[in-house]
């Protein structure tokens, strides 16, 4: 087993998500993105709890790029505060060998 991180971010719509997402694995910063769909999200934000609908992507990337492509995403994100979490996953040589070899 090898590590890959996994970049999750949730956007104010579909069409953003899927726009960003595909940024992304053009510019060779992940290898993949999965859009999950909506989500209902609970937050507080200026000191008022909010609830809305927003969309999850998750990007496949090497650990080497994913700050970089976190940053890029936030760039092109719609919101003032875009909550990107970089998380390092296990997965098979094989997974990792596909990452590295679609990614730059």
């Amino acid at each position: 087993m090898s590590d890959i991180a996994l970049v999750h971010a949730t956007f104010a719509d579909a069409g953003e998500a899927e726009r960003i997402g595909q940024a992304m694995v053009e510019a060779q910063l992940a290898a993949c993105v999965n859009l999950l769909g909506p989500c209902t999200s609970i937050y507080r934000w200026r000191g008022v709890v909010e609830r809305g609908d927003e969309y999850r992507a998750l990007f496949k990337t090497t650990p080497e790029l994913a700050r970089e492509l976190a940053d890029a995403i936030a760039a092109a994100h719609s919101y003032d505060l875009p909550v990107i979490e970089i998380w390092p996953v296990a997965a098979g040589d094989a997974v990792l060998d596909w990452v590295r070899a679609e990614t730059r």
